[in-house]
This record gives structure tokens, C-alpha cells and sequence, in this order.
């Protein structure tokens, strides 16, 4: 049964258009106990929404498990999980968080209720709810 998830960046560390120009990228640096252990139970394959944190708030494209149950480059100590992940389309129109904490099928979802968590995971209803909302 495949999962859902979502993926937090700072646009300005690593955005949106930065995966597009890679087409591959390393999701890193996570440094969160259960955002770790999303990380380590996503399976090739695995879609995730890419939402941008700090700057926009808002859900602005899909990307896709490319390899999965790899060790964080970053950590020198080899403890932090990470995948790679690849683009697979842009929203016709970003879904920001205003309008997710409104609408009431989302109020249970992850990104919600643990605000800080960089990596959720969202069941198949609020992946559906979401991507109405972007316009698919």
C-alpha cells in the first residue's frame, strides 16, 4: 500500500526550482526523530508534496521517492536517514497552509497538528483533499 507525505524546504536554502534544475535531489539534514523515521519508511515510488517552509507556507509541487533507506550524507556519525527524490509536477496553484488549517477534512492532518515536523506523512484522503486543492 503506498504512502503519502510531505516535504518541508526553505526556499532559499533549497526551493522548489532547485530540485527542477537537479532533477534528482537528496532530501538531508533532517535532524528530527520521527521526521527520521518518515524518512526511513518511505519506499521507492512514494509520492510527497514539496512544501515550501519560512517563506511562502505554501504546497507548491509533487515529487516522487527515487531511492530510498539511505544514510544522510550530512551526518558524519551515520544516525540520520535521507532519501533522494525527483520532480514530478508543479501545482497549478500553490495550497498554502492558510487554506489548509481551513478546511475541515485537514484538521487531522500532520501538518496541522505537529506544525514543526519537517517530513509527514498524510493519509490517502488529505493527499486527494490537497491535490484538489492545487487545481489536479
Amino acid at each position: 500500500m503506498a504512502r503519502y507525505w510531505l516535504l518541508k524546504s526553505e526556499p532559499f536554502k533549497y526551493g522548489w526550482e532547485d530540485l527542477l534544475k537537479e532533477g534528482e535531489g537528496v532530501w538531508d539534514g533532517v535532524r528530527n526523530h520521527r521526521a527520521k523515521n518518515n524518512l526511513a519508511a518511505m519506499e521507492v515510488g512514494e509520492q510527497a508534496f514539496f512544501y515550501h517552509s519560512r517563506e511562502g507556507l505554501e504546497i507548491v509541487g509533487i515529487c516522487e521517492v527515487s531511492v530510498a533507506g539511505i544514510t544522510d550524507p550530512t551526518d558524519p556519525e551515520g544516525k540520520w536517514a535521507a532519501v533522494k527524490v525527483k520532480p514530478v509536477r508543479k501545482l497549478p496553484q500553490p495550497v498554502t497552509l492558510k487554506q489548509i488549517k481551513a478546511e475541515p477534512r485537514l484538521a487531522d492532518c500532520e501538518l496541522v497538528r505537529l506544525s514543526r515536523l519537517s517530513v509527514a506523512e498524510l493519509t490517502e484522503t488529505e493527499w486527494q483533499v490537497i491535490c484538489e486543492m492545487g487545481g489536479l
